[in-house]
């Protein structure tokens, strides 16, 4: 699949031909997505979807390995997403794109799913969430340094200090108690880290690979990252034993479907359907899901640090996609 495939529900328009709103004469058709009721659904899908994942996760970690459980995720993701890949044309990828496409899949899926999912062993999954919602955050500046057409305007400077206050706010209580056996800063350090390469694999993406089809892209990062964490795993934890509960399996499954396919799936549909900042607001509401299912279901405490330093978190992050992020992404990236 992918976008413009199929036309809008309505009929009154596809991906390639858009509304067109009424306007004053003499003034340039202003052009429109429509936006039906086909369109709203799977919007809120992919950030129920997606909000959900960090939930999976800390259910998944109760039984299984961290590495290990990353590896099975996107193994089977990678599975699920290549009959759509093969439609969108992957054997007629050159093999200059393929190995490109591969290595950004390192930077975008492999190490940071690996940082995250170590890093949730300590972190809660609301707190978590939240840190990694600087994401656009990073990506502006990351942009400015490695795409010149991208200056800093003062409102990216806002979202840059506001977003590097929510992390100091939310990492406050860990660092204040770090000790010897305190890993909740560690945690909270890699996942931060690990925004930052997802950050620098979208910008990598766009110096080269802007040609290649969301279906394929995606594919190829998966795969490539998939590899990477099964070499992990093997490598780092041959010695930890998987406890294979239902629990765990339902982790596994839902993360790999519902996770990961489901919503990338239903995203490339969307894209030409809906304004991009339609796109850059899901990761904002699919971190408040987050931290929501993380009290209900998790019992997750929140305290004021997760509050006060998520709101500048969000307000960062929706000022960043206000200003450039979202057009610079491939897609929303979330664990």
């Amino acid at each position: 699949m992918k976008p413009g495939d199929s036309p809008l529900a309505n009929g009154k328009a596809t991906s390639r031909e858009p509304e067109m709103s009424p306007c004053p004469a003499g003034r340039a058709p202003v052009h429109r997505p429509v936006v039906n009721a086909r369109v709203r659904l799977a919007w809120l899908a992919c950030c129920v979807l997606w909000g959900s994942t960090w939930l999976f996760i800390k259910l998944g970690l109760r039984d299984l390995p961290p590495l290990r459980f990353a590896a099975l995720r996107m193994t089977l993701a990678a599975l699920l997403l290549l009959p759509f890949a093969m439609r969108a044309g992957l054997l007629r990828s050159g093999r200059a794109a393929a190995l490109r496409v591969g290595a950004i899949g390192l930077i975008q899926i492999g190490v940071p799913y690996a940082l995250l999912f170590a890093a949730q062993q300590w972190v809660a999954s609301g707190l978590s969430a939240v840190l990694f919602a600087t994401f656009p955050v990073w990506l502006l500046l990351l942009a400015r340094v490695l795409l010149p057409a991208q200056p800093l305007s003062p409102a990216k400077l806002l979202a840059a200090a506001l977003g590097i206050a929510g992390v100091v706010v939310l990492q406050l209580p860990a660092l204040r108690s770090a000790g010897a056996g305190d890993r909740a800063a560690l945690g909270g350090s890699l996942i931060v880290a690990a925004a930052v390469l997802v950050a620098l694999a979208n910008v990598l993406v766009r110096r080269g690979l802007e040609a290649v089809l969301p279906a394929v892209l995606t594919f190829g990062q998966v795969f490539a990252g998939a590899a990477l964490l099964i070499v992990l795993a093997w490598t780092l934890e041959g010695g930890r034993s998987a406890s294979w509960t239902p629990r765990a399996a339902v982790a596994v499954v839902y993360l790999a479907i519902c996770g990961t396919a489901v919503p990338y799936l239903l995203l490339f549909w969307l894209l030409p359907r809906i304004p991009v900042a339609a796109i850059g607001a899901i990761p904002l509401v699919d971190t408040t899901l987050a931290v929501f299912l993380g009290s209900v279901v998790l019992g997750e405490r929140l305290g004021w640090h997760l509050l006060a330093g998520g709101a500048l978190v969000l307000i960062a992050a929706a000022i960043a996609n206000g200003v450039g992020a979202a057009r610079l992404e491939t897609q929303p990236s979330t664990p």
